[in-house]
């Protein structure tokens, strides 16, 4: 009885966070927008779609606004925005609005003539997520023969669907080294979601929370930076902190 209290209370505390993140980080995208247009930048529009919020009043605040999501759809492609990017991959702990995945992947298939491949997956609700999209687009013509060296920069780790999807996969193709790094963990608190973090560890997955140093390397590797370099969130290292001490209780 104890327990299930605590998890209420928990449960109650995350909703307040979530809605106090969600002003906050509508705020830095506000801001964000601004200093885009008078550098003679337009902000992605993805930028407003992927919050969730509108304009409203007479002073600009931005307020929560009920959105309908459809089913996903995968987007792939070579760079992130920006915006996007900063808003997605923000390690806050309670990650509200970010209710998608974005996948940056690094596939080495060792001595063939492809060389390193690098991507990105954005899954847009309609179909499969990012992580299962990965296996069926990127490594469609998977080869038993070659060995594989996969490394994923991920938004938020995998469900616990996707987790046993891709345990599976790599019980099955023995030639697949995958490594996860993920900048936030996906409803860690949830039984279901612990079990298949462990079934991925079990399975031979690497996986990591990402550190600062992640951060920086995925924003120069798969962001459409213009050469600027990311200036990180003041609490980045605390956050990656947090969360590195949760995924080492759950896969202890």
């Amino acid at each position: 009885m104890a327990d299930k209290s605590h998890m209420l209370m928990r449960r109650k505390e995350r909703k307040e966070k979530e809605a106090a993140e969600m002003t906050k980080d509508a705020k830095e995208v506000k801001n964000d927008g601004k200093r885009a247009v008078d550098n003679g930048e337009v902000p992605s529009a993805e930028v407003v779609a992927t919050n969730g919020t509108v304009a409203n009043g007479q002073n600009g605040d931005f307020q929560l606004e009920p959105v309908e999501l459809p089913p996903f759809e995968i987007i792939a492609g070579d760079r992130i925005d920006p915006f996007v990017f900063r808003f997605q991959f923000k390690n806050v702990e309670y990650s509200s609005g970010r209710n998608k995945t974005f996948l940056c992947y690094l596939v080495d298939k060792g001595n063939t003539a492809d060389g390193l491949l690098r991507g990105c997956l954005e899954d847009e609700h309609t179909g499969s997520h990012a992580e299962e999209a990965f296996f069926t687009q990127c490594l469609s013509d998977y080869d038993s023969a070659l060995k594989y060296t996969v490394t994923w920069y991920v938004s938020s780790s995998p469900c616990s669907a996707c987790a046993a999807k891709i345990a599976e996969v790599l019980k099955t193709r023995k030639n697949i080294r995958l490594s996860i790094f993920a900048a936030r963990l996906f409803e860690w608190e949830e039984a279901e979601i612990q079990i298949g973090l462990k079934a991925l560890h079990t399975a031979g997955c690497k996986l990591r929370v990402m550190k600062p140093l992640d951060f920086s390397y995925t924003w120069d590797t798969f962001v459409e930076n213009e050469e600027q370099p990311l200036n990180l969130w003041e609490d980045c290292k605390e956050n990656y902190e947090y969360y590195h001490e949760k995924l080492a209780d759950i896969l202890e």
